[in-house]
């Protein structure tokens, strides 16, 4: 009898267990993660790289949810909504997300533009605004922003990478010094372009390198034909052009209708950044051998300059892409918002978790101040350190870089620098480009 009833209590005991397991694994299942995704889906900027953008951002969150959540709790639930290409519609949005929905932080947004007037909503509000895509300096130059933080790389990269490029390749423009090479620098005349091309003039002048022109016009613009000429009269070796979209494929159109020649046409994101939505946009010949300054798509980064894992996360990522979306060769952008959104849910907010115990804006806050990640750890192979709100770019990851691409027949290769080099650059531009000298 004494042994039956041992066996009934242990029993029941079994049962008590596993009745509590089962209902703490169901509490863990219902926890949710609100999570603001704000992109400008419709408008200009949606075909410049912000549609893809979101969507590498939605492949994150599922790849997240599908290893059990954020620390294995937390669901990630996302809130979306439409900047619409406008800054008074990015600033009502999100606005919106963090006081009406409530959500912790608001990741996103593929344009400086956009990006520049939110920062500061975010820090009123107290909310985290976790740039993934944006570049200009000016998001956080001098703002000793405390909830603002940005993996991605700053616009002035862009303009230094360009020249370091060109640079590095004097004698293939046919000059015995770097000094002789002749440069055109050309952009849009917002917080992106600017210091894009600030950065470009800036460094072009410490190298003693010939700027023949600097020159901005008015993204809205539907008539670029002045500038065009501009350049054919400086006759440049290398132009270094910073746009978007619709007037990326206005100037590649104008260019060849006006005979602009050149070596070297270097474009510095955005609306260079997707070469095969260029290609259907325009002659696909004006594509050929253009470079773009980006964070490297997934699908050209070289697995064995990244952390095991990493190569195998890319991996997934980009079969889940083509699953989602139907696109087997997504461009940079799609990279960027799935790299820096894993970086915000698998680092910095498990962190937050499992130290502060808890996903508010102030935990993350602080486990974002705080993450280190070396290089090769993370998506898109640079690692994770912010600088300070007392720095001059206080929330800027300071590991982070863009490499220079180039498009040729069908084939994306890095440029630059030599330690992400898959392919040698392609200068002069040969015979079939609209644009070739030759």
């Amino acid at each position: 009898m004494r042994q039956l009833i041992k066996t009934v209590v242990v029993a029941l005991m079994t049962v008590c267990i596993s009745l509590h397991i089962l209902v703490s694994v169901s509490q863990a299942q219902d926890k949710e993660f609100k999570l603001g995704v704000l992109y400008c889906l419709t408008g200009a900027n949606a075909a410049a790289g912000a549609t893809a953008g979101y969507r590498g951002t939605m492949v994150a969150i599922d790849m997240i949810n599908d290893r059990g959540g954020i620390g294995g709790k937390y669901k990630v639930v996302p809130v979306v909504a439409d900047a619409q290409s406008d800054p008074d519609i990015t600033v009502r949005e999100g606005q919106r997300l963090m006081t009406v929905e409530n959500v912790p932080v608001v990741v996103g947004l593929h344009s400086s533009t956009n990006a520049v007037p939110l920062a500061p909503v975010a820090e009123k509000n107290k909310k985290i605004f976790w740039v993934t895509i944006a570049i200009s300096d000016k998001v956080f130059e001098d703002r000793n922003l405390k909830y603002t933080f940005r993996v991605q790389a700053m616009g002035s990269q862009w303009g230094q990478s360009s020249v370091e490029m060109v640079k590095a390749n004097y004698a293939k423009f046919g000059h015995a010094d770097p000094k002789d090479v002749r440069v055109a620098v050309v952009h849009e005349n917002g917080p992106y372009g600017t210091s894009t091309s600030s950065a470009s003039s800036e460094l072009l002048k410490k190298y003693g390198m010939k700027t023949v022109l600097v020159e901005a016009y008015d993204v809205k613009t539907k008539d670029l034909s002045s500038l065009i000429n501009k350049l054919k009269d400086a006759k440049p070796d290398a132009i270094l052009h910073t746009g978007h979209f619709p007037d990326v494929v206005l100037f590649l159109r104008q260019a060849r209708e006006l005979g602009l020649k050149t070596k070297a046409l270097v474009g510095h994101g955005a609306g260079y950044s997707n070469f095969l939505l260029l290609r259907r946009a325009v002659d696909p010949s004006m594509v050929l051998y253009v470079f773009n300054v980006d964070p490297t798509p997934a699908q050209i980064i070289d697995p064995k300059k990244l952390a095991p894992e990493q190569g195998e996360l890319n991996k997934e990522f980009l079969e889940r892409y083509k699953k989602m979306w139907d696109e087997g060769n997504p461009p940079s952008h799609a990279t960027q918002g799935f790299g820096h959104t894993w970086v915000l849910l698998n680092n910095v907010a498990k962190m937050a978790l499992a130290k502060y115990g808890d996903l508010d804006a102030e935990s993350i806050r602080k486990a974002a101040a705080e993450i280190d990640i070396p290089e090769g750890a993370t998506p898109c192979g640079y690692g994770v350190k912010f600088a300070p709100p007392e720095d001059k770019y206080g929330g800027q990851n300071v590991r982070s870089y863009p490499v220079v691409m180039q498009w040729t027949t069908g084939k994306l290769g890095i440029t630059w620098p030599d330690s992400m080099k898959t392919a040698e650059p392609i200068i002069p531009m040969p015979e079939d480009s609209p644009y070739s000298t030759k």
